[in-house]
């Protein structure tokens, strides 16, 4: 017998929302939210959708965050199926978004229905804040209702957000925070000329090799009890003419750090200008601050998800802040509590990407056991 969570994750997973698009998931939400006494608002920015529905006006206010867009499928013909017609095959749920994330708003939604079922009169409120603009820029999305509800002084004291958190079992781990991501684009400038007359030219590699061999060796910090420690990685490295025997005239150089709470990015971008200040070429660095590092310590939200999926699952979860980034990064500087639990990742943003069928009614047992324990006192 199909579950209602089942049925809307395959309906989501139906429609081809390829990022920035939304494809109508937004507005099956909202239909399904409305008959349960959310007052909707769409809230557009650009070419992106965001949904921001609610019902109650006290406090606290628990908030449902999550994405409706989806990254590109890669090649179709690498695909066991059509990854927007979702197939059941061995206990999983195979379709793009089937774990990232469409899975989790099918279980948001279901938990939401089922809770107002049994509780329709229970205290605070209750949210869902949807964007399609996570897997692209995330300029026109979760940040951009978030400064809204700012500017009206609507409260988040709660964010569950969706993200497939878990590892080997549904609820083995949660984020409870996220590291700051940092990109830096270097250009060295040298002298181009022939390989055969280098006292004629300045290589930009071998004028910075050490500076760059520094900054790959530079102990940013320890981490502390949230964090691991900082990471710098070169990810692209571009020289040459594409002869064999000229000497370039510069080099271009594209690295990110994921940061701890212990570092901020003035700090970071001081640091890095300081070694390569040493050096004796000269440069141009440019920076993109993708978001700063955020952390929910032990509390209510993390003590309600950690007795929910004990309850659900019998699994003893495990604290995380490793991985990418994610929206909650935008809703955390407002002073709420923000706990990402979601399917197992171990096929995010893959080809046949694929969730657990039973993980689904699952994961919404967990939410509804949240709410209850956060708006019930149970």
């Amino acid at each position: 017998m199909t579950s209602a969570t089942l049925e809307l994750a395959c309906d989501l997973i139906s429609r081809p929302s390829v990022t920035p698009e939304d494809a109508g998931c937004q507005d099956l939400i909202a239909a399904r939210l409305q008959r349960l006494g959310f007052t909707i608002e769409p809230m557009p920015f650009g070419e992106v959708n965001n949904l921001w529905a609610r019902r109650g006006d006290s406090a606290p206010l628990l908030c449902f965050a999550g994405h409706t867009d989806v990254v590109p499928t890669g090649p179709l013909d690498e695909w066991t199926s059509d990854p927007f017609a979702p197939v059941i095959r061995d206990g999983q749920l195979f379709g793009r978004g089937a774990a990232d994330m469409k899975g989790s708003i099918a279980a948001m939604v279901t938990a939401v229905e089922s809770f107002l079922a049994e509780h329709p009169n229970h205290c605070g409120s209750i949210a869902f804040l949807m964007t399609s603009d996570e897997e692209g820029p995330s300029v026109d999305g979760t940040v951009k209702v978030v400064e809204r509800l700012q500017q009206r002084g609507e409260q988040i004291d709660y964010a569950l957000v969706g993200e497939p958190s878990s590892q080997a079992k549904l609820g083995d781990s949660i984020k409870n925070g996220r590291r700051g991501s940092l990109s830096g684009w270097l250009k060295i400038h040298g002298k181009q000329g022939h390989v055969a007359y280098p006292q004629l030219a300045k290589n930009p590699f071998h004028a910075s090799a050490e500076a760059l061999a520094a900054l790959c060796a530079e102990v940013w910090d320890e981490g502390n009890d949230y964090f691991p420690a900082t990471s710098f990685q070169i990810a692209n490295l571009n020289m040459g003419t594409g002869a064999d025997n000229v000497i370039p005239g510069h080099l271009e150089a594209q690295f990110n750090l994921r940061f701890s709470t212990e570092l901020d990015p003035d700090s970071i971008k001081s640091r890095v200008t300081t070694i390569l200040d040493r050096g004796d070429f000269h440069y141009d660095i440019r920076w993109r601050l993708s978001g700063n590092p955020f952390v929910t310590p032990v509390g209510d939200l993390v003590e309600a998800v950690r007795r929910a999926i004990a309850e659900v699952n019998g699994v003893e979860t495990a604290l995380s802040t490793a991985g990418g980034t994610s929206d909650g990064r935008f809703i955390a500087p407002t002073g709420a509590q923000v706990v990402e639990l979601g399917p197992i990742n171990a096929t995010i943003h893959q080809v046949d990407e694929c969730v657990g069928v039973a993980e689904l009614d699952q994961l919404s047992r967990m939410y509804q056991r949240i709410l209850e324990h956060l708006l019930l006192g149970d």
